[in-house]
């Protein structure tokens, strides 16, 4: 099962919640960030349809494949 870890750290003036090097929306508060990153998290344990789903990898490559809907990963909010 793959993990996911949302940090919260400062961002832009305000706060924000990271996953890897990507950044959410800045919020005025840590407590509005991490409410949002808990809400995150929460939306990412949601079992889904499978799919085909289509992404860039880091090379710039366009990569299609099927993603099991009910294949979650384990997430919790850091910060």
């Amino acid at each position: 099962m793959t993990h996911v870890t949302y940090r919260i750290v400062e961002h832009d003036g305000g706060w924000a919640y990271r996953l890897g090097d990507t950044f959410s929306e800045t919020f005025p508060s840590h407590d509005a960030a991490r409410a949002a990153a808990v809400a995150a998290a929460r939306e990412q344990r949601v079992p889904d349809q499978t799919a085909m789903i289509e992404y860039a990898d880091a090379s710039g490559t366009w990569i299609t494949e099927r993603a099991d809907g009910h294949d979650r990963p384990d997430v919790d909010v850091q910060g």
